[in-house]
C-alpha cells in the first residue's frame, strides 16, 4: 500500500488566520438581523475548564523567553475523517508568533528525524512522525523534550480535507518544473481517486508557472523523489502553504465565512475561540525546514539524525526567539550524545 505522507497544515493555518474575522463577521450580521437568542454557555464553559486541564497535563521544558506563542501544527497520513492515533503525523510544523510585532515564522520538522521519546512505555531513539501513536499529548512532549520548548497548543487536520480547501480558495498558483513533472501525474491520478473527485484529474503536459486546482496542489505536496527528497517536499508544502494564506487574505467577508463552513469542522484544534481573533493580524515572514544541518542514517530504515541535536536546539532558540543568552539544558545535550553514540554522526 501506498504511503500517504501528505501535509495538511496549510487548512490549519488557513482556518486561524481566518477564524477571527469569521467570529466578527458571523456576530455583526446577529447584531443587524436584530434577533434575540438565548445562549446555554455552561458547555463551552465546561470545554475550556477541560481543554486547560489538558494543556497542563502536557509535558514543557523551561522553554524560550516571554513574547511569543508557540503552536504544533500537525497532519497525519490517514485518508479517512478521523485522528485515531494509528496513523503517524508525516507533516510537523511548528508557529513561532512574535506577540509585538504580530510577524510568525512557520518551520518545519523534518518526519525522519531521529530524537528521544516514550513510546509504549519505553524511553527510546525514533523518528520523530512515531511519536504520534501514543497521542498527540506524546507528540507535543516529544518536542518540547529535544527542542527545548514549552507548547501545549496544537491544530491537526488529516488527508481527507486538503483538497476540498484549495478549491475552496479557487486554487494556488505554483511554479512546476520539469523534475517534478515526472512524478506529480501519478500522484494526481491517485489523489483524484481518493478525494473521489474524478473531474480533478487534469494531468500536467509541462512545466512552468500554472493554476493548480484543489487535487493538483495535494499531488504537488506529495511529491519527494526529486533531488532533495523529503526536505524538498517540505519546501512544496511551506510554498503552498505561504501562497494559500496570501490568497485567503484578499477573499471578501463572505467568501470567508463560506471557506470557515467548510473548514472549521475538519480541524482539531485546543486553541481558544477568542484567541483566533489574533490571528488575523498575522504575517509569515520566515520558514524554514529543522533541523538546519542533517544527515541521512540507515538503520534498517531511514533516519535524519540532527547534526547535533545540540547545536541545531542553540541556532533555533537565538534565531527564532533572538535569546543570544540561550543555553542549551543537560537535558537536550544528553539526548544529543546519545544520538552522536547511536550514529556517530558528530
Amino acid at each position: 500500500m501506498k504511503k500517504f505522507l501528505i501535509c495538511m497544515v496549510i487548512v490549519i493555518i488557513l482556518s486561524l488566520l481566518t477564524c477571527g474575522v469569521i467570529y466578527i463577521y458571523k456576530n455583526n450580521l446577529k447584531n443587524e438581523e436584530n434577533t434575540e437568542t438565548i445562549e446555554n454557555t455552561s458547555k463551552e464553559e465546561d470545554v475550556i475548564t477541560e481543554e486547560k486541564e489538558k494543556k497542563e497535563e502536557i509535558e514543557v521544558d523551561e522553554g524560550p523567553s516571554k513574547g511569543y506563542r508557540t503552536i504544533a501544527l500537525f497532519g497525519n497520513d490517514s485518508r479517512y475523517d478521523d485522528y485515531a492515533t494509528d496513523y503517524r503525523t508525516d507533516c510537523i510544523m511548528v508557529a513561532v508568533i512574535n506577540n509585538e510585532t504580530k510577524e510568525a515564522t512557520i518551520f518545519s520538522i523534518y518526519r525522519d528525524t531521529l530524537v528521544e521519546m516514550e513510546l509504549d512505555g519505553k524511553t527510546l531513539l525514533n523518528k520523530i512522525n512515531q511519536a504520534y501513536y501514543n497521542g498527540i499529548e506524546n507528540s507535543l512532549k516529544t518536542i518540547n523534550k529535544n527542542l527545548d520548548l514549552n507548547i501545549t497548543e496544537y491544530a491537526q487536520v488529516n488527508f481527507s480535507s486538503l483538497s476540498d480547501i484549495i478549491d475552496a480558495i479557487g486554487g494556488v498558483d505554483i511554479d512546476v518544473d520539469a523534475d517534478e513533472l515526472k512524478y506529480i501525474n501519478n500522484y494526481i491520478k491517485d489523489t483524484a481517486g481518493v478525494a473521489q473527485k474524478p473531474e480533478e484529474m487534469i494531468l500536467i503536459e509541462k512545466p512552468g508557472f500554472l493554476h493548480l486546482n484543489g487535487v493538483q496542489a495535494v499531488a504537488y505536496c506529495r511529491i519527494r523523489y526529486t533531488e532533495g527528497w523529503d526536505y524538498k517536499r517540505t519546501e512544496r508544502m511551506r510554498e503552498v502553504l505561504t501562497t494559500a494564506c496570501d490568497k485567503i487574505k484578499n477573499l471578501s467577508l463572505i467568501e470567508m465565512s463560506n471557506l470557515a463552513d467548510k473548514l472549521l469542522p475538519e480541524v482539531m484544534t485546543n486553541i481558544p475561540k477568542k484567541d483566533l481573533l489574533g490571528f488575523t493580524k498575522l504575517k509569515i515572514t520566515n520558514k524554514f525546514g529543522w533541523p538546519y544541518q542533517t544527515k541521512g542514517w540507515e538503520n534498517g530504515d531511514f533516519y535524519g539524525p540532527p547534526i547535533t541535536l545540540e547545536s541545531n536546539v542553540l541556532r533555533l532558540h537565538k534565531e527564532i526567539y533572538g535569546d543570544e543568552n540561550y543555553v542549551v539544558p543537560d537535558s537536550v545535550k544528553e539526548i544529543s550524545n546519545k544520538i552522536i553514540k547511536k550514529t556517530g554522526y558528530k
